[in-house]
């Protein structure tokens, strides 16, 4: 048997079983990273969804106070419906997507701040154990999503830096793998915030 006849088939054989081991890497890793990230988005979203579900409760509350300021409360109740209206796919996240939820939210976030503020007027309400506990929780969900918001955009990076990086770059297309967006501040929130007494 001639072993230099089969000389060139064995070694094209095991190059293309190499090309497709290192296809299938690039492939798999990038795969596991967009779950990451997607798992990730859920999280923003059941962070934005408890603060959602807790201004319901809050509105309530404040509803009690027969004389408390209505347009308060409606800009409110506008800006939580406008944020819920917003959907994103997590496995096509565009900036422009991106841009649009946080606008909605920083809207949800404006009229909660002044809803709160708003409250100072109302000793009554001030002192309902009911609203103090929301509002403790409302604090503490707002923790709750700076993390999550934090987390999404430690796993778009690993994922972002795999699919742009040469060779990889060449095949994540071909695999339908796009750049994904960051959560960016909110425009605006670079100039301080004015105090008034």
């Amino acid at each position: 048997m001639d072993f230099k006849k089969f000389l060139p088939w064995i070694i094209a054989v095991v190059v293309i079983i190499g090309i497709y081991s290192w296809v299938k890497g690039i492939n798999n890793t990038a795969v596991t990273l967009n779950q990451t990230v997607e798992q990730s988005w859920g999280d923003v979203q059941t962070a934005y969804q408890r603060r959602n579900d807790l201004i319901g409760n809050l509105v309530n509350t404040v509803k009690g106070a027969a004389d408390f300021e209505k347009s308060t409360l409606t800009a409110v109740i506008e800006a939580r419906a406008k944020a819920t209206s917003v959907k994103i796919d997590p496995a096509n996240i565009t900036p422009e997507q991106l841009a649009e939820f946080n606008k909605a939210q920083s809207g949800v976030s404006s009229s909660l701040s002044r809803l709160l503020v708003t409250v100072e007027a109302y000793p009554n309400l001030k002192a309902n154990q009911n609203f103090l506990k929301l509002q403790d929780e409302l604090a503490s969900t707002e923790n709750q999503i700076l993390t999550a918001r934090t987390r999404f955009n430690e796993a778009v990076k690993p994922y972002n830096s795999h699919i742009k990086t040469f060779p990889n770059s060449l095949f994540a297309g071909m695999f339908g793998f796009k750049e994904k967006a960051y959560f960016n501040a909110v425009e605006g929130a670079d100039k301080p915030v004015e105090v008034k007494f």
